[in-house]
This record gives structure tokens, C-alpha cells and sequence, in this order.
């Protein structure tokens, strides 16, 4: 009987394990596209120089520190229809309902956030970043701003793809987008294929365009596929359903903090880089890029166990949603595992795709480069970690504690860590990445120790 049952359990496990890689492939993909069009960009204007290249880091990361929050309230519309499906396969008004409330609140949250965007400049020169880099970063954010509509758009409508568990449309519509804002930026960054020489302003236009492209490939999808058009999730767009809009700022705030939380310490690192030297600050954008696309792998299972766990928490089967939970936890980490030991054998190959290593000028830049990715190397597991265990506890729709968790292990901790060591100490770039592992790692251990308190958990209404 023993052995009958050890087999059963582990023909769940593997089951289970296959669903999510399933459905995992495609949402890694798509956000490893979804990466590539701002990557896309720092690789081309890295051919610009050093300083052309600091000011778009500085572009770009303030507005994905903008972006996230935004996407996190946005996509608290997946775990609410996650759950909805999970009561009722077949259900239609919910979940047409939540995604309405979702474009609403994507609509509402870009307009403040548009004018901080537009006055970027003051932002910059605020944190102490060198006069003539801010002026220039004006450049690609006055033109790459305009982006942030149509992506909240297209992460609305990826949510609900992602719930009914038929992401690979959106993979299809981001890679179609990501070969064409390559095409784009390099035709008006260079000025090439008789379009006008633009430089840090033609990236911004052609990222704009690329999500313009992806919100509106969704929407003939969804509006014209057989399996979504009965949903009609554009019919009655202006039919408030205050409940339900309540219930998705109740969610997705706590999620968007958490986000932003994470986000901005990133950000807050690029601005102490940009403190130390243009040097640092470039290397680090490097490293940075080359973790940040590492890291879409484990946010992609992340999304797999809110999905899975959501359905199964709706379904009521708190056993299904242990082997969902722990599945996607040890693919998403079992990969970051991988990466960390590829990042400390063979540094220059990944660099390499992001700066010419044969050129003594970028000499110093390559060396710094190098030293932080040891220490992303070092962090891969513990960022992977974090990233799924906060997907599972949103399947269970706990976004609240773990929001506080995030404000700890980052700004408590990792940020203070990283100042001291960079300033105080004189570790400069190399005290800035200690700091980051280490807020890193002590979120992963507090959100994996709040999902294995799980049973106490699901008897829970989260308010």
C-alpha cells in the first residue's frame, strides 16, 4: 500500500510539474520579449557611448520603477480570475467584469504618472545625477512615457489569457512586437532606412509603437477567437462595478507596493552608481540587464503558481494547491540555480551581447562588469525564490503581509546595507551589489516561510 501510494503521489508530482511547465514556457517567453524591448534599446545605444548610454539607464529605469507599480495593480485582475474559474470553469460575467475593471484602472492610474514621467529632468537632478545626463535622458522619456497605456492594456488582456491558461498568444504578439521595435529603434536611433537620425528619442518612439502593436494584436485575438469573443470583454466599457473595482485596489496595491518596493531598490541602486562614476553606472546597467532577463524565468512561474494555486484555492482542494505551489517553486528556482553557476564560468559570453569586449575602451567598464555578476550569480537563487513564492501567495490572494515583507527585506535592509558598504566602507559598485543579494535573500526566506504556513493561511479572508 505504501508503495502504491508513494507512486500515486509521485505521478502528481510529475503531473503536475508538466502542467506548469506548460503553461510556464510560453509566459517566459513572452516575458523575456517583453525584456527585449528595452534591452533591445540599451544594446543599440550602448554603440552611442558611455554617457548616452547612463542616460538611458536612467530613463529606463525610472520609468519601469513607474511601470511596475502600475502593472502591479493591474494585474491583480489575474489571481481575481484565477479564482473565478477555479469556482466555475464556465464562468463569463466575472471574469469580463474584472477585466473591465482592470482597463479602468489602468486608464486612471497613468494619468499622474504620465506628468511625473514629463518632468523627469527635476526627478534626476533631485537625486544628485550630473545636469548634462539628466537633460539628456529627457530625450527618450518625453517619447518612451507614451508606452504605458497601451502595455497596461496589453498586460490586461495577457491576465486573462494567462487565467484561462492560453498564454501563447501573447508570446506569439510579443515576439512579432520584439523583432519590430528592433527593426524600429535601429532605423531612428542610427537614422537608417531613410528614417531621421533621432537617437535616444527614437527608441522611446519606436518602444511606444511596439506596445501600441501588442495591446491591439490582443485585442483582435481575444475579440475574434471562438474561445474568448463570448467573453465580450469590451462590451459595456463604461459599466461601473464599483464592488468589484474595490476589491481590485484591495488586492493590487499591496501587489504594486511590493513591485515597487523590489523595482526601486534597483532603481535606487543605478542612482548610488551614478554617484560613484559613468563607469559604474554602465557596467552596472550591463550586469543588471543580464539579470533582469535571467529573472523573467522564475516571474514566469511566479505567474504559473497564481494561476494554479488561484484555481485550485477557488476549487477548494487545498491539496491541489500544495503540489502547484511547490512545483513551480522548484522550477523557477531549480533554473536560477543554473544560471548563477553559467554567470560565474563564462562572464564575457553573456557581456558580450551587450558591449564589445574586443575594445580597450570599454576595458574598464568589462571589469567592473564582470565583479557584479558574480554577486547576481550569487543572488539568481534567493531573486528566483522570492519571485515564485510571491506568485504562489497571490494565488491565494495574500498580498498584504507580503508587501510588508518586501518593505523590510529591501528598503530595511538591503538598501541601507548597500549605501553604507558603497559610501561609508568605499566598496563603491561592489558594496551597492552586496546590499541588493542581501535584501533579496532575506525576502525569499520570509515569503517562503508565510507559504509553508499555507493551511493556516487558506482558511483566511485577506482584508
Amino acid at each position: 500500500m505504501t508503495a502504491i501510494t508513494q507512486t500515486n503521489t509521485g505521478n502528481r508530482w510529475g503531473r503536475e510539474v508538466i502542467s506548469s511547465f506548460k503553461l510556464g514556457w510560453p509566459l517566459i517567453f513572452t516575458n523575456l520579449s517583453q525584456a527585449a524591448l528595452t534591452a533591445t534599446d540599451v544594446i543599440l545605444i550602448g554603440r552611442l557611448g558611455a554617457d548616452t548610454l547612463a542616460a538611458a539607464v536612467l530613463t529606463t529605469s525610472f520609468y519601469h520603477s513607474m511601470m511596475i507599480f502600475c502593472m502591479g495593480l493591474v494585474s491583480a485582475t489575474l489571481p481575481m480570475m484565477a479564482m473565478a474559474l477555479g469556482r466555475n470553469r464556465h464562468s463569463v460575467r466575472d471574469v469580463r467584469r474584472t477585466v473591465r475593471q482592470g482597463f479602468w484602472t489602468a486608464i486612471i492610474i497613468c494619468i499622474p504618472f504620465w506628468v511625473l514621467l514629463w518632468n523627469a529632468e527635476s526627478v534626476f537632478l533631485f537625486m544628485g545625477q550630473r545636469p548634462d545626463i539628466a537633460a539628456h535622458s529627457v530625450q527618450m522619456m518625453h517619447t518612451l512615457q507614451w508606452a504605458m497605456l497601451p502595455y497596461l492594456g496589453y498586460i490586461g488582456l495577457r491576465s486573462f489569457l494567462a487565467a484561462m491558461e492560453r498564454p501563447l498568444w501573447t508570446l506569439l504578439i510579443a515576439a512579432f512586437a520584439i523583432v519590430f521595435n528592433a527593426i524600429a529603434a535601429y532605423s531612428l536611433i542610427f537614422g537608417k532606412f531613410g528614417m531621421p537620425e533621432m537617437g535616444l528619442r527614437g527608441a522611446g518612439i519606436a518602444t511606444t509603437a511596439s506596445s501600441w502593436m501588442m495591446f491591439f494584436g490582443l485585442v483582435v485575438v481575444v475579440c475574434t477567437h471562438k474561445k474568448f469573443r463570448r467573453y465580450r470583454l469590451f462590451g459595456r466599457f463604461w459599466r461601473p462595478d464599483w464592488p468589484r473595482f474595490l476589491e481590485l485596489w484591495r488586492i493590487g496595491l499591496p501587489m504594486a507596493l511590493t513591485f515597487a518596493f523590489e523595482t526601486t531598490i534597483f532603481y535606487a541602486a543605478v542612482l548610488m552608481m551614478g554617484k560613484i562614476s559613468p563607469t559604474s553606472l554602465a557596467a552596472h546597467a550591463v550586469a543588471m540587464q543580464i539579470a533582469s532577463l535571467s529573472f523573467m524565468v522564475p516571474l514566469g512561474f511566479g505567474q504559473v503558481a497564481t494561476v494554479r494555486v488561484g484555481r485550485a484555492y477557488g476549487a477548494g482542494n487545498r491539496e491541489a494547491v500544495a503540489y502547484a505551489g511547490w512545483s513551480a517553486y522548484a522550477l523557477g528556482v531549480g533554473f536560477m540555480g543554473v544560471m548563477g553557476l553559467l554567470m560565474i564560468l563564462m562572464p564575457k559570453v553573456f557581456i558580450s551581447a551587450f558591449l564589445d569586449i574586443r575594445d580597450p575602451a570599454n576595458a574598464e567598464v568589462i571589469r567592473l562588469c564582470i565583479s557584479f555578476l558574480a554577486f547576481a550569480a550569487l543572488f539568481q537563487i534567493v531573486d528566483g525564490a522570492q519571485a515564485v513564492a510571491a506568485g504562489m501567495l497571490r494565488g491565494l490572494r495574500d498580498t498584504r503581509i507580503p508587501m510588508f515583507l518586501a518593505l523590510l527585506g529591501y528598503w530595511g535592509v538591503g538598501l541601507p546595507l548597500g549605501a553604507l558598504l558603497a559610501f561609508t566602507f568605499n566598496f563603491e559598485g561592489i558594496g551597492v551589489w552586496i546590499g541588493l543579494a542581501t535584501g533579496l535573500a532575506i525576502v525569499a526566506v520570509l515569503m517562503t516561510q508565510r507559504w509553508m504556513r499555507r493551511d493556516s493561511l487558506s482558511n483566511v479572508v485577506y482584508v
